[in-house]
């Protein structure tokens, strides 16, 4: 079985640069565990597998893969999904839509909007399948444990480190500074022997700043998924604005924030997201869009 497939680096518009992504568009055939094994090979944070949809109303159905796990959800293989689908025109023989495609995938449905720079597809737009969904809190111990900080450097007074989801859980953590941000480093020791313990084995750490058209840095440590740590991470950041939005006291509220990464190492990928609150939606419904993909050429 000869397989075809693309890489893109999303949430750049630098070719290398952003997060990589593999989609391997004609997955038909393939069990789980032979693309779990395709995925630890490209060994990149994520690989998509393009199957026919279940319903012909859909585009496609999407498998997600870590190298060493499947995801229910993820945001930046959506992005990277939807702009090579866009870009090939077709999938299976059927049309693929120049303005909106649905994905079928284990957290449920999700609904992307193609971005156009002229007549080239140069981004995705899209929504969570799932409203946010808060769960337990997290010793703050642990979280400093993990990603390699003092019990200081977490921020307590806005919320506890905590679980939340739009689709995929993570665990969430408030730093109190930029220099702990930068300084932090995940321990595969910790993550494997307690974080693993958790309903949700993924840290992402943040900290509020002014930084004219940035207003969160973050980073997602998951080492012992075979993801050391994530350049951007969508389907957290989703999890995050959605966070953001719930703890705010207004009934109705509109929230959109830029996000880029708090590594050290002068990253400029940015992540676009925006939370809707509604009191009819019981303060949980989500959206996010990110900003344009680079495509990084193909095999």
């Amino acid at each position: 079985m000869r397989l075809n497939f693309v890489t893109v680096d999303v949430f750049t518009t630098t070719q290398f640069a952003g997060n990589p992504l593999g989609v391997v568009l004609n997955a038909e055939g393939l069990s789980g565990e032979q693309m779990q094994t395709i995925a630890a090979e490209f060994n990149l944070a994520e690989t998509t597998f393009v199957l026919p949809p279940k319903d012909p109303a859909h585009t496609a159905q999407v498998r997600i893969f870590t190298p060493r796990r499947e995801m229910p959800f993820a945001g930046h293989p959506n992005v990277g999904t939807a702009f090579v689908l866009a870009r090939e025109g077709k999938s299976y023989g059927r049309a693929v839509s120049s303005d909106r495609v649905v994905f079928e995938e284990k957290a449920g449905l999700v609904p992307i909007s193609l971005l156009r720079d002229g007549a080239s597809v140069s981004g995705a737009r899209l929504a969570s399948p799932q409203l946010l969904s808060v769960g337990g809190e997290i010793p703050s111990e642990l979280i400093a444990s993990a990603c390699s900080l003092s019990p200081d450097d977490i921020e307590i007074r806005n919320h506890r480190p905590c679980i939340a989801s739009c689709g995929a859980p993570f665990i969430l953590a408030e730093l109190r500074t930029r220099e702990a941000l930068a300084k932090a480093s995940g321990r595969a020791d910790v993550f494997v022997r307690e974080v693993s313990k958790q309903a949700a084995t993924s840290i992402l750490i943040y900290t509020q700043v002014d930084e004219s058209d940035i207003n969160i840095r973050a980073r997602m440590f998951a080492p012992h998924h075979g993801i050391p740590e994530d350049p951007a991470t969508g389907s957290a950041n989703v999890a995050l604005i959605g966070l953001l939005a719930k703890l705010r006291p207004e009934q109705d509220l509109q929230l959109a924030k830029t996000i880029a990464p708090g590594r050290r190492d002068g990253a400029t990928e940015r992540f676009a997201g925006g939370s809707r609150k509604e009191e009819r939606y019981r303060h949980r419904d989500l959206h996010r869009w990110p900003l344009r993909p680079g495509d990084a050429g193909i095999n």
